[in-house]
């Protein structure tokens, strides 16, 4: 039996590894590098396996993520495959999974590190080729996201977060850190809103013009998980504050994913987050600068007369990719984990309590009910308050809805009637012909018109009754699709991944794979 928890972990986003995972992680990096420093032992560190196969899948260019993993791979003494997509039957518009799958069968173990300009790529291959194995009665492969478009690049986070702790001198209790740059766009930003939680205060600081301000799904997330974040349009705004962090986090700007309409402000844009010789008085006591790297070349934020200033700190930060990487590829393989005693991530599975059968204490008779323009019921089902107190067009896009998702094409009758308010509406659905539903339909119905409420009529009283609200998750249905047309499931990508999505907070929901949310009515295609 497998005791260690780390093995066979899919890195797809920083969240994947809680936080004692992720201490774990920086403490074993730290003791790597110590070892490398003083000539140590490092084959307690070393998975040495031939029939491991590493496979480097970067269909975006890369040089420090894919050099780093590429010597990483080489230090563990294992199969090294760099993959190559300019030759290979992506030309012919063979899907990744295609792909993968061939691949998968050339070594006994398999870890894929991924580079994508498509969202989500390794959590729907986790899902694809992982139940492929299990067909085939194969160990799982790994997956590690080495950057998925704009969604997260969880590899750099952990790296990150090393170099911070060092910075700090391994104190774990708070951390002050200023986010500058191209916080919409940049993934590496976009995995802080889980990665700071190594620490445990954060405190964070946003500085970016409001065309490259961080989307409001990971502020949120931020603030979710407790983090004090403020709003800056500019480092000269930043400095005329009273509490600057002496950690200063900057991204390029990444003028390929960005609309027209922006990139032709690019100029104002680079002005407001480039670091000016001018501000240097201005700057706190032993204040660190760090990239993630590359800078560009001819207008670079973090400015080239800084290079050789004790304010760079991303020269540290760049080597550190390797050593996290040897830890990271060490921890999936099996080869270190074993001693980690902490908490894993918990994963919350939601009860279905979002279909409530209501009692019915008295036998209602129908008649003087559901009358409005409609027939009662003797025998049937009646669904009612349909999209109840939303305004009438509304409402009538929520009964078309109903009925086509449930394929309700029997005899039958609809309309928008007043409430018991005057100046309120409600959706009815009349089914003489249905006498009873099953528990998907049911869920089905909760998913797509949630606090509906449904009536199982006999003899014309209501004998069972269910209230029905908003689901944990929509999935399986044709009828829904994440609008990120770089996601994974994007009808478009014909990656043939159904989509997925988690109730995030209220009536947002969140694509499993991209990350993207969504107001519940936007994720539906009817």
């Amino acid at each position: 039996m497998n005791n260690n928890p780390l093995q066979g972990r899919t890195l797809a986003v920083a969240g994947d590894l809680s936080v004692d995972e992720q201490r774990y992680l920086y403490r074993k990096t730290r003791a790597l590098k110590e070892a490398w420093r003083n000539g140590g032992d490092m084959d307690q560190f070393r998975i040495h396996d031939p029939e491991l196969g590493v496979y480097l899948m970067f269909l975006e260019v890369s040089t420090r993520t894919k050099e780093s993993f590429r010597n990483a791979a080489s230090f563990h003494e294992v199969k090294l495959n760099v993959f190559d997509a300019s030759t290979s039957s992506f030309k012919k518009s063979e899907s990744l999974v295609d792909t993968v799958k061939m691949l998968f069968g050339y070594s006994r173990r398999s870890i894929f590190v991924m580079r994508t300009k498509m969202e989500g790529v390794c959590r729907a291959l986790e899902e694809q080729i992982g139940a492929y194995a299990d067909r085939l009665g194969r160990e799982r492969p790994v997956f590690i996201n080495g950057g998925d478009g704009r969604h997260e690049h969880p590899t750099q986070e952990y790296l990150d977060q090393l170099t911070f702790l060092e910075r700090k001198g391994w104190d774990e209790s708070h951390i002050h850190v200023a986010l500058i740059g191209d916080l919409h766009h940049g993934r590496t930003i976009h995995s802080k809103a889980d990665g700071l939680k190594a620490f445990h205060s954060v405190k964070v600081d946003l500085v970016a013009p409001v065309e490259l301000s961080l989307p409001p799904s990971y502020k949120s997330r931020m603030e979710d998980n407790g983090f004090e974040v403020t709003e800056w349009e500019s480092i000269e705004e930043y400095l005329s504050g009273n509490d600057v962090s002496d950690i200063w986090y900057f991204t390029r700007l990444q003028l390929e994913r960005m609309s027209d309409e922006v990139r032709e402000r690019e100029t104002e844009l680079r002005r407001a987050v480039t670091f000016k010789e001018r501000f240097l008085t201005r700057l706190p006591e032993e204040t660190r600068f760090f990239h993630p790297l590359p800078r560009h070349r001819e207008k670079p934020v973090i400015p080239s007369f800084l290079d050789s200033t004790h304010l760079n700190g991303w020269d540290e930060q760049s080597i550190n990719g390797y050593f996290t990487r040897i830890i990271e590829l060490a921890m999936v393989a099996g080869k270190i984990g074993s001693d980690f005693d902490g908490e894993s991530p918990v994963i919350s599975e939601k009860d279905e309590t979002f279909i409530n059968e209501i009692p019915v204490t008295r036998k209602t008779s129908v008649k003087d009910r559901f009358k409005v323009g409609i027939k009662p019921v003797e025998n049937g089902t009646v669904i009612d308050h349909i999209a109840k107190g939303k305004p009438v067009e509304e409402i009538w896009n929520r009964v078309d809805k109903v009925r086509r998702t449930l394929k309700l094409n029997v005899r039958s009758s609809h309309g928008v009637f007043h409430t018991n308010n005057p100046d309120d509406f409600k959706g009815i659905v009349s089914l003489p012909d249905i006498l009873e539903i099953s528990h998907t339909e049911l869920k089905k119905l909760a998913a797509v018109s949630p606090e509906c409420t449904l009536n199982i009529i006999r003899d014309s009283s209501i004998i069972k009754k269910y209230r029905l609200s908003m689901p944990p998750k929509i999935y399986k249905f044709n009828e829904i699709s994440c609008k990120n047309p770089e996601c994974v499931t994007y009808p478009g990508a014909y990656q043939h991944v159904p989509p997925f999505f988690y109730r995030t907070r209220g009536e947002t929901f969140t694509c499993r794979y991209c990350g993207r949310r969504h107001a519940y009515g936007d994720i539906w295609d009817i």
